[in-house]
């Protein structure tokens, strides 16, 4: 038997037969014959990659923890999980979009870190204001609103002492011209924002408004050992 999470449902996998009930199955029931780290394993191969390439399952894996959390306290109203990988460069895309519904990737994209945080590499996290730095962990989406960026969507954060400051720190995500292959080109890295994961612009409207109104966004770094989701 082959068990796949979707996290909105759990798909159930025998022979030719497969079932779908959605909160029938409990982590308990799953858990008897596979392993947690088994079940994410299952998850992350079993991705629609559309083109795109999959993220690292380390902070996949992380990622699936927290929007786990967060699904069975209510707080998600958007079944799409975005991953921010910070241990990669910014010269590399580190963002994915996943429709965990569909349990397909809809977007890989570059994405920008604060200016503080470092150059080439993301290595320095805050959490306070006018540090100019990013900060990881876990957040929800909300509502959009046009500002000096254009289109640009607010971001709550859900940990303590680690993001939730983001709102009072206009932590958003926008689109910026130095999230581009011509920036890099010049300057061998990305432009860096303010704190903000700052977008490229012609991807900014698409994934806005796939991913507002109460998604789940994860930041990931590996100095990142711990979630501490309070809600």
């Amino acid at each position: 038997m082959t068990a796949i999470i979707g996290l909105s449902s759990f798909v159930v996998k025998k022979e030719s037969q497969t079932v779908v009930e959605e909160n029938s199955i409990s982590h308990k029931e799953i858990l008897i014959n596979h392993s947690i780290d088994d079940e994410k394993s299952e998850l992350y191969v079993s991705i629609q990659k559309n083109g795109f390439s999959l993220p690292n399952f380390t902070s996949f894996s992380k990622a699936i923890d927290g929007f786990s959390i967060l699904k069975e306290k209510g707080i998600i109203q958007n079944p799409i999980l975005t991953i921010v990988d910070f241990d990669l460069p910014s010269t590399q895309k580190r963002l994915w979009v996943i429709d965990m519904n569909k349990n397909e990737i809809l977007f890989h994209s570059l994405v920008a870190h604060g200016k503080n945080s470092g150059d080439l590499n993301a290595a320095d996290f805050s959490n306070e204001n006018e540090s100019y730095k990013s900060s990881l962990g876990f957040y929800i989406t909300n509502e959009t609103y046009i500002g000096t960026h254009g289109l640009s969507l607010r971001l709550d954060g859900l940990e303590k002492n680690k993001n939730d400051n983001a709102r009072n720190r206009a932590i958003v995500m926008h689109g910026a011209e130095y999230v581009s292959p011509s920036f890099i080109k010049t300057h061998q890295r990305l432009g860096r924002s303010f704190g903000c994961p700052a977008l490229p612009i012609e991807l900014t409207q698409k994934i806005v408004n796939t991913i507002k109104n109460k998604s789940c966004l994860y930041i990931h770094h590996r100095s990142n050992t711990s979630i501490n989701i309070a809600i």
